[in-house]
């Protein structure tokens, strides 16, 4: 039956009211009484929770859950709001049951909404005769972190599925946690294996300096070595084992210079050259690392290549560095590679930069190999005379009448 009228016993209202506050919804005595509901009641009425059950059952309450083992002898409410399963429905808190084991999800919510540890959480609900999925396995980790929740998701950008102690956690899936949560993947795998699960490599001190920002460089990968004393082989294998892409071109025996040539300062130190399989390595670097390491230009491209950074095919290389032709590529927009045509705006602007004519910057940059319109006539005096010149720079020559607009049109100056 339903419960509608007020006992004349004030506690009598409280613990048969659903929000414990002795005013409606009440409960109905056909229905379960939750084992949470009863702790809650215990706490709030600092009653043994043995004298809930007796009081509830003596008002008609039969069905009242309860653990297998004795009732805790005294209650405190923050102990007894862990049982909550985080909501309410109709204003009323929502319990967890006993007759399924309690979910790592829940004991991780539940340490994040009271701000407890995981380990006290746990202890905590199995004296109360809550059982825990994962009664075999150790403890959970003594300090709180309210990122533990995303580490046990599949998918740690909120999708995926919940996982359960002792299961075993992939190294893309160590990765993808590190990277929502903003931590190292190291951190994440220690943390992992604290909370209980495997992994199918042991997380070690120095794996947060072999993965470094995750790029697959080379360089780092030599860096690393040398600083760790192992062979760049056993750094690809351990990266591997960790979940990361690895460079193709390690080298079994490096050269000294290596890192050298593999850093964007020239200085053997991270930043470390990027590859880029399509456009390739910048002709000025070449130069520059040609400078620095005493090699000559064609030297130190058929290294590069070997370390994994070609030039494109059609690129042509002084036989010895220039500090002159260093400036002039510099002048270039970072961006533009030899597979990149170079405007008349672009020309004009390098011999500005370098005081040399226009005439002999496009000569010079066609002799490296990059594309120019051949159908523009570069003016011979310098920097920014040239670009004064507007008839020079807007009534190229061109070859033959089918390509007079479109040369025309290509050599506009830019403001």
């Amino acid at each position: 039956m339903r419960h509608t009228p007020e006992f004349e016993d004030p506690d009598d209202n409280r613990i048969t009211s659903l929000r414990l506050g002795g005013r409606p919804p009440w409960r109905t005595t056909g229905t379960r009484v939750p084992y949470g509901h009863v702790l809650y009641a215990a706490a709030g009425m600092g009653w043994s929770a043995d004298a809930v059950v007796e009081r509830l059952t003596a008002l008609g309450f039969a069905d009242i859950e309860r653990p297998g083992g004795p009732l805790p002898e005294t209650v405190d409410r923050d102990d007894a709001l862990l049982a909550n399963a985080g909501g309410r429905t109709d204003n009323h808190l929502v319990w967890i049951g006993v007759d399924t084991p309690v979910t790592l999800r829940h004991l991780l919510d539940a340490a994040v909404r009271v701000g407890r540890s995981p380990a006290d959480v746990e202890r905590t609900l199995r004296s109360f005769g809550y059982r825990i999925a994962g009664e075999d396995l150790p403890p959970l980790p003594g300090t709180p972190d309210p990122r533990d929740l995303l580490l046990i998701r599949t998918d740690a950008g909120g999708g995926g599925q919940w996982l359960e102690r002792g299961a075993q956690v992939l190294p893309y899936q160590v990765n993808q946690a590190a990277d929502a949560l903003g931590c190292g993947p190291h951190a994440a795998a220690l943390r992992l294996v604290e909370l209980g699960f495997r992994l199918p490599y042991t997380p070690e001190p120095e794996d947060e300096r072999i993965i470094g920002d995750g790029r697959a460089a080379v360089g780092h990968v030599l860096d690393v070595a040398r600083e760790l004393g192992r062979a760049p082989a056993h750094i690809v294998a351990r990266l591997t084992e960790l979940g990361h892409a690895v460079p193709a071109c390690v080298p079994d025996a490096p050269e000294a210079d290596d890192p050298v040539l593999l850093s964007e300062h020239l200085d053997g130190r991270a930043p470390w050259l990027a590859v880029h399989r399509r456009v390739g390595v910048q002709p000025r670097h070449v130069l520059r690392a040609a400078l620095a390491t005493g090699r000559t230009p064609a030297d130190v491209a058929g290294r590069l290549a070997e370390l994994g950074h070609r030039l494109p095919e059609h690129a042509r290389l002084p036989e010895t560095a220039d500090e002159a032709d260093i400036r002039l590529l510099a002048t270039l927009d970072p961006d533009r590679s030899l597979l990149d045509d170079v405007l008349l705006e672009n020309v004009l602007r390098c011999a500005s930069l370098t005081g040399r004519t226009p005439a002999d910057v496009a000569a010079r940059l066609e002799e490296f190999g990059y594309r120019l319109p051949d159908e523009v006539e570069y003016p011979e005096i310098r920097g920014s005379a040239a670009v004064r010149d507007s008839a020079a720079v807007r009534r190229p020559t061109v070859r033959g009448p089918a390509v007079q607009g479109a040369a025309i049109r290509g050599s506009a100056v830019r403001p």
